[in-house]
């Protein structure tokens, strides 16, 4: 191994290398592409920055000075790139290592400006690594090594094109390596198509997955889920905690709840900002928070030192993402814990889940609050305070303090501020007992409202109206029953009279609906059924068919066969054999009869004889030499008969189309006014001088 390096590693405190990590940093594999597929928590980071160290450093085990990048490492999610970068700050500090960021939601100036002014090594997300090679802000000409962590959630996540775009732009001559927890087929066609040679490390093959982490799946009703997620936070007091939820609304709802409660909580979503998302996770790091709420955005690579419990508020969609989130815990051979919160309904999805993943948890009920007391007190008495000497001042204040009250006032009013420093746990209900059936509503009195089906009258506007007008609440209201043009509601009788002064005496609500007290209750039963026929029915089989007297019955006799025929008595006659189809003949035709001359009209000139037949026409010019006449017919006129026809031609400007009081081949119309003066073609038209 390379000096600098195993001195970062020894002031980092590492005394052995991880499998993954031995298996990357063999001599042998100082000039090949990897493929290397590791579980979660394995030391991966570490592992590719050792990999790719020979490639980069010099025999010094050094950088030179910083000018266009050496290496690309590329993330999925901004979180890991950013914890991608602190590892290798520390792995290459002691090599003048300059490393850059290039990561969605950060300032590309800022970005473009330290690429400007140098880096070893950048490690980006894909989207944002693509807008700086388009943008020429980053030069692929000397990268000598590619990195893909977590290279199947960078498919998941639909990154395909924009890794084929990255691995296209690269120099042919580098180096590919590929980390992933899984080698899909995807993943495989990536390796094959830009790697060349590559050779597979495989850390996955375990007897047990994740050995370091306790599955535990706890069986809830439907309507504790949250009030269990709060006394599994309480039961185990872990330093980090992590909640993973399927939606943005419910780390919101879940992020607003604790802190209500008094946990240090912080949320990490995709609807945050990026300087947000930073923040949240720093403050886990730095103790400030103890839980966080979090979507899939944290199941990947996020690295937290103190997380030992990891909560499934919602349960995941594959079992992959369940060993994603799991694997947040236990990591670097730490222990965690990781809870599935399992409503009664969804048991059958978590064993799926799980059998998926090939772990085998433990499933039981979620802590109730007699046992939080307990591990409370637990905690207490382990204290390592107890074996603490007492200075001075604390004796002094001791003695005050039993001259104040007796021993066992102190120690209980002690026990109380201990208990007030944590939130108080919650009473869970038995998941196996059905839900208690709800109470009965009380005395009550009906009233009746001017509006209903027809008006498309429906509680969902109807009880805010109520509610409003009125000044109740929804619990002073029962059933509401809507009939074709009236609806009848329920009232408590206890709230009758604060309704009926908010509504007033002209008894109308909003959008002048009427309302009416009703002396009973209106009756809703419906009316009794006809009776039914109480006669035997007969099976459908042995119900006889009517005969339909419309269509004539088929003749059941058997027919004859068709070769063979033979008649049933000498006189019969023989069959008449069928003779082919022929179509009728079309009758000759007869030729048309030629039509008589016409009578000369009084604007058509006597007929030449030398043209038998035919009416002589104004326009037309008497022939010479045998040749056509010429002249051309009115603009509504007939085409001449005799003749070739005319034809279009586009360069000749007399067989354009003239408009009316134009000249044929001449200039185009213009419009004049009443003085001769040429009128404007539009209104947008400049006007014209006057001479």
């Amino acid at each position: 191994m390379i000096q600098t390096l195993a001195d970062a590693l020894a002031q980092r405190g590492y005394d052995t290398l991880t499998q993954v990590q031995q298996a990357v940093t063999d001599p042998a594999l100082d000039a090949a592409d990897l493929l290397v597929s590791a579980q979660t928590g394995s030391g991966k980071t570490v592992g590719f920055g050792l990999a790719i160290a020979p490639t980069l450093l010099d025999e010094s085990g050094r950088f030179g000075p910083a000018g266009t990048p050496l290496a690309l490492c590329i993330a999925p999610t901004r979180e890991l790139a950013l914890q991608v970068k602190r590892e290798l700050q520390w792995l290459y500090g002691n090599t003048g290592a300059v490393v850059a960021s290039c990561v969605g939601g950060m300032d590309m100036r800022d970005e473009r400006r330290a690429l400007d002014r140098g880096a070893h090594i950048v490690v980006a997300t894909p989207g944002r690594l693509r807008d700086h090679i388009m943008r020429n802000s980053l030069k692929m000409d000397t990268i000598r090594a590619v990195v893909l962590d977590e290279a199947d959630e960078m498919l998941d996540l639909g990154f395909r094109e924009d890794l084929e775009y990255i691995l296209g732009e690269a120099p042919a001559e580098r180096r590919t390596l590929m980390f992933s927890a899984t080698v899909p087929r995807a993943i495989a066609q990536l390796a094959q198509n830009y790697q060349k040679d590559a050779v597979r490390v495989t850390t996955t093959a375990e007897k047990q997955q994740h050995s370091d982490i306790e599955y535990r799946a706890l069986n809830v009703a439907q309507q504790d889920a949250e009030n269990a997620i709060i006394n599994v936070l309480r039961y185990y007091e872990a330093p980090n905690a992590l909640v993973f939820c399927n939606t943005r609304a419910m780390v919101a709802r879940l992020t607003t709840r604790f802190s209500n409660r008094g946990f240090s909580v912080v949320a990490l979503s995709g609807e945050l900002s990026q300087n947000e998302r930073t923040h949240a996770l720093q403050a886990m790091r730095d103790g400030r928070a103890r839980v966080c709420v979090a979507t899939d955005v944290a199941a990947r690579g996020i690295d937290l030192p103190n997380l030992e419990l990891v909560i499934h508020a919602d349960l995941p969609s594959n079992s992959e993402t369940l060993l994603h989130r799991s694997g947040r815990t236990g990591r670097a051979g730490r222990k965690g814990v990781s809870a599935l919160i399992v409503p009664t309904k969804l048991r059958k999805k978590a064993e799926r889940l799980l059998q998926g993943a090939k772990v085998r948890p433990t499933w039981a009920s979620p802590p109730t609050a007699d046992e939080v007391r307990e591990r409370d007190e637990a905690r207490l008495l382990d204290d390592p305070l107890w074996d603490e000497d007492v200075t001075e001042d604390e004796a002094a204040f001791a003695a005050r303090l039993l001259d104040m009250h007796a021993p066992e006032k102190i120690a209980a009013a002690y026990l109380r501020l201990f208990a007030a420093r944590a939130s108080a746990p919650e009473d869970l209900s038995d998941p196996g007992t059905p839900p208690p059936p709800r109470a009965p509503f009380g005395p009550s009195v009906w009233f009746s409202l001017s509006v209903g089906r027809t008006q498309n009258a429906e509680p969902r506007w109807l009880l805010p109206m109520l509610c409003k007008s009125g000044g109740i609440s929804r619990d002073d209201i029962g059933a509401i029953r809507i009939q074709p043009n009236e609806t009848f509601v329920e009232m408590l009788a206890s709230s009758e009279a604060g309704f009926l002064k908010n509504i007033g005496p002209n008894m109308m609500l909003e959008g002048g609906t009427a309302v009416k007290r009703l002396a009973t209750a209106p009756d809703l039963a419906r009316g009794p059924r006809p009776p039914r026929d109480d006669a035997p029915r007969l099976p459908r089989s042995d119900v006889p068919r009517p005969a339909r007297h419309d269509k004539p019955q088929r003749d059941t006799a058997p027919r004859p066969p068709k070769s063979g025929w033979q008649p049933d008595t000498p006189d019969a006659p023989a069959p008449r054999p069928k003779e082919k189809y022929r179509a009728p003949e079309a009758p000759a035709a007869t030729p048309k009869p030629k039509p008589a001359a016409k009578a000369a009209r009084p604007w058509e000139k006597a007929k030449r004889s030398d043209e038998p037949g035919k009416a002589a026409r104004p326009w037309e010019k008497p022939k010479r030499d045998g040749a056509p006449a010429k002249g051309k017919p009115p603009f509504k006129g007939k085409p001449r008969a005799d003749g070739p026809a005319a034809k279009s031609d586009a360069s000749d400007p007399s067989k354009r189309f003239t408009p009316p009081g134009g000249k044929p081949g001449g200039k185009p119309f213009k419009p004049r006014g009443p003085k001769g003066k040429p009128v404007a073609r539009g209104p947008n038209a400049a006007p014209r001088r006057k001479p």
